[in-house]
């Protein structure tokens, strides 16, 4: 039986940072990988889709840019935007693979990926299941890495052709003319800005509450919501979906109003977007007596699951789903098995993108949070169409909404970002919120000019009363308050 140091079940962003971490200790390390390197990161998933939504964004800034010139809009053949999301996907794909086979190829006596199943017998006997049959390893540690799937409702019947997950669209091969999205969350607000961008789908979206993204705090939902009814989008607020089919080769829906009144509506394709659950099974995990959440989700204290030589990352545990956080979850596995970690892993300054129209950041906590928790709280908010740079770029839409404690430290709780450049803007406050400081070593900084990223020195100055535009003179665009017992106060 051949044995290692660690066996890293997963080659997704998890079990790939893992098992490159594990590379560094130079140790004998065995990944299992049953589909493809690089997982739902990388396939019908967060590459794919970000793709997708970059050539549906460039499309849709062009298409108004040739029309506010007088000139004809440009015609997009879905099968041209196909290619170029497969030719992404192919490109980072390979380059994983390519550089997983010459890490191997180094030390062949110690590293080792095999493309199969593996199904664990006991805290560190694995049965692995490949194409030249069926071979037993053993393994001191086990880093489970298995990710998740998209969820499915058992009512409807999801063919991955009419009725997809995202799992689906890569199988569409023409724009559909019509598409009704289940689910108001993150993935299927960006499958209806993708869509709805390109100007040939009439996309429906079914929101069981009164809004789009609950999670997120009413003004950045609004922005969000406002810009998708303006590219055509229809909205079903507060619908409950009674039944969805397919009849006639089309899919029929019926959705429950507030009212009780029920309506019946039809599209082409249909997307059900409502959430993923962990890939747990024919793992062994609840034979050898893994703890594990009711939504079947691994426990874990800090990566190391309820089997002290056993560990998690990534999709498999409750923690962030993403593929920022899977990454440093394997890694952090690595660390806590053969080195010496500093701290353990910090989830509060987790930054996070959601591609949209406009692009949305965000990193600690939003109002909507802080309220939850009973936080009293400053926030000052700066609109884009304040910034030298948004004007610049002609695209004003957007602002930055910064939360800190309500007292003299004004420890930075947490940061919206809505608009162009977001994702590239809140850095320097993902950083202060994990060394736990306060805002005024960002507020005297040089910021380059004109850049985006000076809204936010501005917000911070607001805060500190020292800002060059005055809330008070543009209360439209400027806003600066404090949530203090439950309200908000001058």
């Amino acid at each position: 039986m051949e044995k290692y140091d660690l066996c890293v079940i997963g080659g997704g962003p998890s079990g790939y940072a893992a098992f490159m971490r594990a590379v560094d200790f130079d140790k004998r390390v065995l990944l299992v990988e049953r589909d493809r390197i690089g997982g739902a990161g990388i396939f019908d998933g967060a590459l794919s889709s970000k793709t997708f939504w970059e050539i549906s964004k460039e499309f849709s800034s062009f298409s108004k840019k040739m029309s506010h010139y007088g000139l004809a809009k440009p015609v997009v053949q879905f099968q041209n935007v196909l290619k170029e999301v497969n030719d992404a996907v192919i490109e980072r794909s390979d380059q994983l693979e390519d550089h997983l086979r010459l890490v191997i190829q180094e030390r062949q006596d110690c590293f080792r990926y095999v493309k199969g199943s593996a199904q664990l017998l006991s805290s560190s006997e694995i049965e692995l299941k490949i194409d030249s049959g069926i071979e037993k390893v053993n393994a001191k540690n086990i880093i489970i890495a298995t990710g998740s799937r998209p969820r499915k409702i058992p009512s409807i019947a999801i063919d991955e052709k009419i009725i997809m997950t995202s799992d689906g669209i890569s199988s569409l091969e023409e724009f559909p003319e019509s598409l009704v999205i289940l689910g108001a969350g993150v993935i299927g607000c960006e499958f209806a800005t993708i869509f709805s961008n390109f100007g040939k789908t009439k996309v429906h979206i079914i929101c069981k509450d009164e809004r789009i993204l609950p999670f997120e705090d009413f003004d950045l939902a609004k922005v969000i919501e406002s810009n998708l009814e303006e590219n055509g989008v229809l909205l079903h607020h507060d619908s409950v979906l009674d039944k969805m089919g397919i009849s006639n080769g089309e899919v029929e829906y019926v959705l429950e109003h507030p009212d009780g009144e029920k309506e019946v509506f039809h599209a082409e394709k249909a997307l059900v977007s409502v959430g993923r659950v962990p890939n747990i099974e024919n793992t062994g995990l609840l034979e050898i007596g893994m703890e594990l959440s009711s939504s079947g989700h691994i426990i874990d204290n800090d990566t190391q699951t309820s089997i002290s030589n056993i560990y998690a990352a990534g999709d498999i545990t409750a923690d962030i789903a993403l593929v920022n956080v899977g990454e440093l979850e394997g890694r952090h596995a690595v660390e806590k098995i053969y080195g010496n970690p500093k701290r353990s892993i910090i989830y509060e300054n987790i930054s996070t993108i959601m591609f949209l129209n406009p692009e949305v950041a965000g990193v600690g906590l939003n109002e909507q949070q802080a309220q939850k928790a009973e936080l009293d709280y400053r926030v000052a908010s700066f609109d884009f169409r304040c910034i030298p740079r948004a004007i610049a770029m002609r695209n004003t839409q957007g602002f930055f909404k910064i939360l800190v404690t309500d007292d003299d430290e004004m420890k930075i709780l947490g940061l919206r970002a809505v608009g162009e450049h977001a994702s590239s803007a809140i850095q320097a406050v993902a950083l202060l919120i994990a060394t736990n400081k306060g805002i005024e070593e960002l507020s005297e900084l040089i910021h380059p000019h004109p850049s985006i990223i000076e809204g936010i020195q501005e917000c911070i100055r607001m805060l500190l009363g020292k800002s060059i535009y005055k809330p008070f003179i543009f209360q439209e665009y400027l806003q600066c308050k404090c949530f203090r017992d439950g309200k908000y106060i001058d």
